[in-house]
């Protein structure tokens, strides 16, 4: 796909470009973010049907608390689902759907020990999507709170999530610690989510045995390389029913558990 080809070639002139940054020179408010990883993993569920992904962003934060972003990564798995048009029975229900693109805003900031953020986020999957198939794109609002290394976050789904139509009051608490081990540069994680669907749909999707609620676990070790490099190995599993929702699309389970390689670059 053309977009992401431009991903692709955009990720690979800002892993070759060295850094220009004038050391005397004010910070900028203005971040970019770019990785390849072996396996895009989303809530513990593949995004990728197991293969890789290229990945990137754009932030702007402000010294008041404030910032705005986007984010995109290539995807597989709206493809990956297959299934037939929803009311003409004929053809995929959602082709040329290889990107996610996300775009977010919110606030951050301190009181006392406790930092917290909270904010709004859009999924965006652009692609052809057959008459009467629920899209994919989903708004979510969030709220986080920090206190020393472990860090509590609630995400709330104001409608459609991911393709389940009618999912509204869905939710996904994620908790997670990230201890830094001084003078290594290295830091480790661990993390708990799960991610509850509720709404009009879920208790047909419950009875046909393809319950979207599970729970995914995560251990990982990251180390940063200097000049705004960095690389991380995770380990992520899921409790994801076997041969429910997440699983034998395209004869894959996408929330088994799997090691991920990635690098990236922020600058």
């Amino acid at each position: 796909m053309l977009k992401n080809k431009l991903l692709l070639v955009a990720l690979a002139s800002s892993f070759a470009l060295p850094a220009l940054a004038d050391d005397a020179a004010p910070a900028s408010p203005f971040s970019t973010n770019v990785s390849l990883t072996t396996n895009y993993l989303y809530r513990g569920i593949s995004q990728t049907g197991g293969k890789p992904a290229v990945q990137g962003g754009f932030d702007y934060a402000n010294a008041n608390g404030l910032y705005i972003g986007t984010w995109g990564s290539s995807i597989s798995w709206l493809g990956d689902a297959g299934g037939t048009a929803g009311t003409t029975g004929t053809g995929p229900a959602v082709a040329n759907a290889g990107l996610e693109l996300d775009t977010y805003g919110g606030y951050r900031g301190t009181v006392s020990a406790v930092s917290y953020d909270v904010g709004f986020l859009r999924y965006n999957y652009p692609g052809t999507y057959a008459p009467g198939v629920t899209k994919a794109d989903t708004n979510e609002v969030y709220g986080a709170l920090t206190y020393s290394i472990v860090t509590a976050k609630l995400s709330y789904a104001l409608g459609d999530l991911f393709g389940v139509s009618n999912a509204k009051g869905s939710t996904y608490l994620d908790l997670s610690a990230n201890y830094p081990i001084a003078d290594t540069g290295y830091t480790l994680g661990a993390h708990w989510g799960k991610q509850t669907y509720k709404g009009s749909t879920t208790d047909t999707l419950v009875a046909a045995n393809l319950d979207p609620t599970y729970s995914d676990y995560r251990v990982s070790v990251s180390k940063d390389l200097g000049t705004g490099y960095s690389a991380s190995l995770t380990y992520s599993k899921t409790n994801a029913t076997s041969g429910g929702f997440y699983t034998n699309v395209q004869g894959q389970d996408l929330g088994k558990g799997v090691a991920v390689l990635a690098l990236s670059r922020t600058f």
